[in-house]
């Protein structure tokens, strides 16, 4: 059998007990990626290779800083300032988390937004006296975090592969913030959605109890954490932790998982929180998906089975297709696949397909291309489809709440950026 067929298959049992829960999803997770090497499609050092991926230790060390700010106080502090802004109205408050992380998303990658973003979240919910809650926050904030990460040129990695891939090729490239003329519909999109429908949608959905695992045994009103000096200096510090993050994510120096884990590594020699708790607050779930999905991506990409979806959806059309229809077919693919795969794997799958079928077909590269970065970008409907996606399951989450929430969203905004194209790209 064709090793693409064999990766298919092994894709479709995988989403079945994804969505059945027959099995906890790391688990299905670790299984998906020994079938690629049991059946060839990939080698035995490749299976588990992602766990080594500076992202696994981005979203690990961010946990860590996460759950510092929590054991020291400064997620109480700052849940209170925040409610004192906005209120515990749920409409103010995802309007505030929209301007926030888009703020950060645009010089930031997506994923470093959501590292910051869910601290704060969470500790709003837990200032807000049971208003808000985990479950119905922290997967819009990964969504919304996502979306605006596809404002800009360094926002996420898609639209990074395609300037690099458009550069290399002679191509006209885009700029910084070329990809807002679509990015932005779509997210105020996403904001709409979460603020009327998709807001009604999460609560009915979302039926399981709410995960408290980040404020076990909370300080009393009367009893702020930052009573005492030694309380005080250790609020201080993870908030030096999470500054200096912040500054090296922005600065680029080192690689995001090296900034994650130095500051978390300070947060326990600080004392800020301590060994024992790092092992038992992480989120071990997220960690496992996360690090599996490279393989799976890779089981995709190297047995051919995305190429094989890819150039079905082409043959269905036609060859003798239009710059529109193109530029849908080629969204449609990147949509379907990049709930999958990471959108990173997508962009390097599909990018050069694009690029080189808008040459033959004598088209505007950069539009073919700018859609494929586009679509990549809004994979909503699974929890595996990107990192800052992957984070969310900290909430409690099962595979098909993304489906039930995500999907509906993912198909609007397919529907959008398709509407768009003819307007905001020459095609």
């Amino acid at each position: 059998m064709e090793s693409g067929v064999v990766a298919l298959i092994i894709i479709g049992v995988m989403m079945v007990l994804y969505m059945s829960e027959l099995l906890p999803i790391a688990v299905t997770s670790v299984l998906a990626c020994i079938a690629f090497a049991v059946f060839g499609l990939i080698p035995f050092s490749a299976v588990f290779a992602g766990f080594g991926n500076d992202i696994v230790f981005l979203i690990a060390g961010m946990i860590i800083v996460g759950n510092a700010l929590f054991e020291t106080g400064v997620a109480r502090m700052i849940g209170k300032f925040v409610i004192s802004l906005v209120g515990t109205g749920e409409r103010l408050f995802i309007i505030a988390i929209v301007i926030v992380s888009t703020s950060i998303s645009l010089f930031m990658s997506n994923t470093a937004t959501v590292s910051i973003m869910l601290p704060i979240a969470a500790s709003a919910v837990h200032a807000s006296g049971g208003k808000l809650t985990k479950k119905n926050t922290y997967m819009m904030v990964g969504i919304l975090a996502v979306t605006g990460g596809g404002l800009t040129l360094i926002g996420s990695t898609p639209q990074l592969i395609a300037q690099g891939l458009l550069q290399e090729g002679g191509h006209e490239t885009m700029s910084f913030f070329e990809l807002s003329h679509v990015g932005l519909p779509v997210l105020l999109l996403a904001l709409l959605y979460f603020l009327t429908i998709g807001g009604r949608l999460q609560k009915r959905v979302f039926d399981f109890p709410e995960v408290e695992e980040n404020s076990e045994n909370p300080p009393a009103e009367s009893e702020p954490a930052e009573s005492s000096s030694g309380s005080t200096a250790r609020m201080c510090m993870s908030v030096a932790a999470l500054v200096f993050c912040v500054i090296g994510f922005l600065s680029d120096l080192w690689t995001a998982g090296v900034v994650a884990m130095t500051g978390a590594a300070f947060c326990v020699i600080s004392g800020c929180i301590s060994q024992k708790a790092v092992f038992r607050k992480m989120d071990w779930t997220t960690i496992v998906i996360m690090g599996c999905s490279f393989g799976i991506s890779a089981g995709l990409d190297q047995s051919g089975g995305g190429r094989m979806v890819a150039q079905g959806v082409i043959n269905v059309l036609g060859s003798n297709l239009n710059p529109w229809l193109l530029c849908a077919a080629l969204a449609f693919i990147a949509v379907i696949l990049t709930n999958f795969m990471s959108s990173t794997a997508t962009a390097t799958l599909l990018i050069p397909i694009a690029v080189i079928m808008a040459t033959e077909l004598g088209y505007d590269v950069k539009s073919i291309v700018m859609s494929v970065a586009i679509a990549a970008n809004i994979g909503y409907a699974t929890p595996i489809s990107t990192p800052p996606i992957t984070m969310t399951l900290a909430g409690g989450y099962r595979f098909m709440d993304y489906v039930k929430v995500g999907g509906l969203l993912n198909l609007l905004a397919y529907i959008l950026i398709v509407l768009l194209f003819p307007l905001m790209l020459n095609v």
